[in-house]
């Protein structure tokens, strides 16, 4: 069996039994690719020749091992041991090698690095430095509003249609990771930008607006449905105006979105559910970044705060 054909029945089970997101699944195929070419590199045979069963966990470790030599980020490691662990554990489970090598393989701890978010007031501001005269820049206000409005993910926003937005009720839906179904509730200004941009959306079709264009929410200045390397430059773009953030990206927004709700007393089981979050730990990195406003908090709500002086 080629390296290709099991890479290809391991790509199908992804998608169809995982039902895992397309990012994921090109991921696990460059990682796992990338291990096969090495025991091919380390063995001096083609990869037509490559026999699993010959895979022990020596040859994982010294894989890993090479990739230390570009110190990687802890996550992308972490990521390649799991995509190879995964693989492995498919093929055994499927009777295509007699044992797993990965079994006992330990995931590299992850560094825990707190999100980056921008204050409230820079954010207020950014919006008001939005040119709405014409209907992009509606658009790029309207855009601007829901990424902070819902938190919802930059893919989440490129795949809106406009039947997903109720004005009415002010929520949306958002089809998130896994294909998972979400609704979310957005305010007063989403609303408002929605139904401006709305209003003028119909100025952007043109000549290049294809049938599944006319279903989109964000329409580009062509008339195609906005891809997300259009949303990471104009988030950079109104960003860089208004902070000094070393991130300015969609994610950012997001994060910020969590970590003000937090700060305002929101349950982080509510804030879990927004995002989309499958597993609650997800959610629970954003609690590292109210320790400050919660102390603040303490010092100026709690009559013990501050220590009494003595008699």
């Amino acid at each position: 069996m080629s390296e290709f054909l099991l890479l290809d029945r391991f790509t199908k089970y992804l998608e169809i039994e995982r039902n895992a997101s397309q990012r994921t699944v090109e991921a696990y195929q460059r990682d796992i690719r990338q291990f096969l070419n090495f025991c091919c590199t380390e063995w001096e045979i083609e990869t037509t020749e490559l026999r699993y069963d010959r895979i022990d966990r020596l040859m994982i470790r010294l894989w890993l091992g090479s990739l230390m030599s570009s110190r990687p980020a802890k996550s992308t490691l972490a990521r390649k041991t799991a995509s190879v662990r995964s693989f492995l554990k498919f093929a055994f489970k499927r009777g295509l090698i007699s044992h797993n090598p990965a079994h006992l393989l330990m995931n590299p701890k992850k560094e825990h690095r707190l999100p980056k978010t921008v204050r409230p007031e820079e954010l207020a501001l950014m919006m008001e430095t939005v040119d709405t005269d014409e209907p992009s820049g509606k658009r790029d206000l309207a855009i601007l509003e829901l990424l902070y409005g819902t938190g919802m993910r930059l893919a989440e926003l490129v795949g809106l249609n406009t039947g997903d937005v109720d004005l009415g009720r002010r929520r949306v839906k958002v089809f998130g990771k896994g294909s998972r179904e979400r609704i979310i509730p957005f305010g007063n200004p989403a609303a408002l930008a929605l139904q401006n941009y709305l209003l003028e959306r119909n100025q952007l079709i043109g000549k290049k607006t294809a049938s599944d264009d006319h279903l989109a929410l964000f329409l580009t200045d062509t008339g195609k449905r906005v891809y997300p390397r259009l949303i990471q430059r104009k988030v950079a773009h109104y960003l860089s105006r208004v902070s000094e953030v070393s991130q300015k990206s969609p994610h950012v927004l997001r994060h910020s979105f969590a970590t003000h709700l937090l700060d305002r007393g929101a349950g982080i089981r509510v804030i879990k559910e927004l995002l989309g979050h499958a597993d609650l730990a997800a959610t629970q990195i954003y609690t590292g970044t109210s320790v400050e406003h919660l102390r603040n908090v303490y010092r100026t709500a709690h009559p013990r705060a501050e220590s009494t002086k003595s008699e």
